[in-house]
């Protein structure tokens, strides 16, 4: 993959178009190339808006050449992250599905300088450009897979148990979740104490931070320091990114809820890792194990989705398993397009 030149947030937002056509138009390239463009989606103010004054955006990445009789996927995104995920696109294309990605606010393509990057006090803020998207996709192609990865797997896991309607019109066809963050990696002791602590701070001064990522991972997927993908690294940093206490205390609202059982009406494929690696230091395994999660309590939680759950692990599997090497990348395409065949045709 290259790597996309940095843009300056502010220059980049407002000349996305999204072109569902099949050539002819002169639309603007995305930062993947001339295959690629995209559309900004203007999204209600929000808590940010009032401290700031701007507005938040979202940003819905499109092929320029789409085909009305694909089903669509779009890909949501996780914690620090962004779609540049288009190596999958030939491989999905050719299974006869179309691929989207989308950008949430404060977020890659979607950050503006004067907004907090990569944080939000609520994920169901979420919901709107999720909304917004499956929509749009739905008028083009009838059908919609969600595609999503560790935070939005959690964050798209709760959109859809609150979307049965989507799925009895047909227009929800299935939820894919690759690597969903479903738990807290961490003792039963450290989760009540992170879970207490979070709530209390969350609530009064949700900013704070609290915790950083650690870097161990990013690096081992990154070009400039060993590993196979060339992504924008002022969109998915691994210099210890913060992590606030508003953030953490939705995340833990939201795992509560999974724990307690969704009921997601659409037909769910979870996908984890087969074993799960340390995340505070470097070491040989970074990419083929899931550094970041449990891949133990993916599997125990996936059932509380619904009643049509179905979980497969991919061997020697990173945490997002779509950059894992060969050929366990693969076998995540793989999986999921069987899964899709059988059960969205």
């Amino acid at each position: 993959m290259r790597r996309p030149d940095p843009i300056p947030a502010t220059s980049q937002l407002g000349f996305c178009v999204l072109t569902m056509h099949n050539g002819g138009v002169d639309t603007p390239t995305d930062v993947l190339g001339d295959a690629w463009t995209c559309r900004t989606l203007h999204l209600k103010d929000d808590p940010a808006t009032r401290r700031t004054g701007i507005e938040p955006v979202a940003t819905l990445v499109s092929q320029r050449d789409v085909d009305p009789g694909r089903v669509a996927v779009l890909w949501v995104h996780g914690f620090v992250d962004y779609f540049f995920h288009d190596h999958l696109a030939a491989p999905l294309a050719a299974a006869g599905y179309q691929l989207y990605g989308l950008d949430l606010r404060d977020c890659g393509r979607s950050y503006q300088e004067g907004r907090a990057i990569n944080d939000t006090d609520n994920l169901a803020r979420y919901t709107e450009e999720i909304d917004r998207s499956v929509r749009e996709l739905g008028l083009v192609h009838g059908k919609v897979v969600v595609a999503a990865h560790s935070t939005g797997g959690l964050t798209t896991a709760l959109w859809a148990d609150a979307r049965p309607y989507l799925v009895s019109r047909g227009t929800l066809a299935a939820l894919v979740l690759n690597s969903p963050w479903l738990d807290l990696r961490a003792g039963r002791w450290a989760k009540t104490v992170a879970s207490v602590g979070s709530d209390l701070v969350g609530r009064v001064a949700p900013r704070t931070v609290v915790t950083h990522l650690g870097e161990h991972y990013g690096k081992a997927l990154h070009v400039d320091t060993g590993g196979e993908w060339d992504y924008n690294l002022d969109w998915k940093s691994h210099e210890s990114p913060p992590v606030t206490a508003g953030f953490v205390r939705s995340v833990r609202q939201a795992q509560t809820r999974v724990a307690h059982g969704l009921d997601i009406t659409c037909p769910v494929l979870v996908l984890a890792s087969d074993s799960s690696g340390p995340h505070d230091r470097h070491h040989d395994d970074l990419v083929t194990t899931d550094c970041v999660l449990d891949v133990a309590d993916i599997e125990r939680l996936a059932p509380r989705l619904g009643a049509d759950v179905t979980f497969k692990q991919v061997e020697r599997g990173a945490h997002d398993l779509s950059l894992s090497p060969s050929p366990a990348r693969e076998s995540f395409v793989d999986t999921m397009i069987t899964f899709l065949d059988a059960r969205t045709r």
